[in-house]
């Protein structure tokens, strides 16, 4: 179990936690604009799962969808709102904050053992 972040610290996002769309989102705050298909293969997700990510993304305000056509065929392109893209910081420097705790936790332990040792 997780503690709380305390006030005006960075808290995991629920919206963009699950590894495909943190996958979707992260690769997207890398360009101004991918087409569908490009996410797609890059995120080795299929159509219907990026087409249910990119719309709930949507829905929150994180990714914004457009449509429309490159000669007679239709194409769609997603990018990341700035939202989506403060989220996205947001999210890493609250894993990033996991990660200094335990490695805190663990230096603290192993020096416990040490001093136990001598």
């Amino acid at each position: 179990m997780t503690a709380a972040p305390a006030p005006g610290e960075p808290a995991i996002d629920a919206a963009i936690n699950h590894p495909t769309r943190l996958a979707v989102v992260a690769f997207l705050s890398a360009c101004d604009e991918a087409e569908f298909a490009t996410v797609r293969s890059s995120c080795q997700v299929s159509d219907s799962m990026l087409s249910k990510i990119a719309s709930a993304l949507e829905g929150i305000g994180y990714l914004a969808i457009r449509k429309g056509y490159v000669g007679k065929r239709p194409r769609t392109w997603l990018s990341l709102t700035p939202a989506g893209q403060q989220a996205l910081a947001l999210h890493v420097a609250a894993l990033q904050g996991i990660a200094a705790t335990a490695r805190r936790a663990g230096a603290d332990v192993g020096a416990d053992a040490e001093a136990r040792r001598s």
